[in-house]
């Protein structure tokens, strides 16, 4: 798939601020570190598009992309330890919950974990959440460029153990925004799902 066009088009917080036009969309979650907005400026050619930043959890929203005016990919905030208030934080778990059960055009779901972690209860909940709304989940292990060839080996084979029948086709997608690895696998997995190729 080639991305041609990739802009901004609104957050939102609740179902009545979704985008009303049934376009096809595709979210991304994962930890508040892992390397979201990275991965996505890397896959969408741009430098800063979605917002990188030293602070975790700098997306406190629901944040809406339009590729090739065809589709979306919905950024969604970072959970984990963001430095944010308590109050903003339960928010977030409601407002993320009620994305997945209320947006009927979603596709699948991007979930980055950090390789060189183990998988945290955090990760679970949702990954368990997503799997009885039986939404499709694309594994990207990102920060893959940080540790050494036999190190993401060892990591990958420890992440699919600790995932067990959750982990799906078992496909990882072995990513680093630095090196660009992975780029063109994960725009490939996301094609399957948006035009079913």
């Amino acid at each position: 798939m080639h991305i041609k066009t990739s802009d901004f088009v609104k957050s939102a917080t609740k179902p009545n601020e979704y985008p009303q036009d049934n376009l096809p969309e595709v979210a991304f979650a994962g930890k508040s570190n892992v390397g979201k907005s990275s991965l996505l400026n890397t896959i969408l050619n741009r430098k800063r598009l979605a917002k990188t930043s030293s602070t975790p959890g700098r997306t406190q929203l629901i944040n809406y992309f339009l590729i090739n005016n065809e589709f979306y990919f919905v950024d969604l905030p970072g959970y984990g330890y963001a430095k944010v208030s308590k109050e903003q934080k339960k928010g977030w778990g409601p407002m993320i919950e009620t994305y997945f059960k209320k947006s009927a055009n979603l596709k699948c779901v991007v979930l980055l974990l950090d390789i060189r972690r183990l998988i945290t209860e955090e990760d679970f909940v949702l990954i368990k959440f997503l799997s009885s709304l039986e939404i499709p989940i694309i594994y990207a292990l990102t920060k893959t460029d940080k540790i050494g060839s036999n190190d993401v080996r060892k990591q990958k084979k420890k992440l699919d153990d600790a995932l067990g029948d959750f982990a799906g086709d078992g496909k990882f997608i072995l990513f680093s925004s630095l090196k660009k690895r992975g780029k063109d696998e994960v725009l490939k997995r996301i094609e399957e799902y948006v035009y079913g190729t």
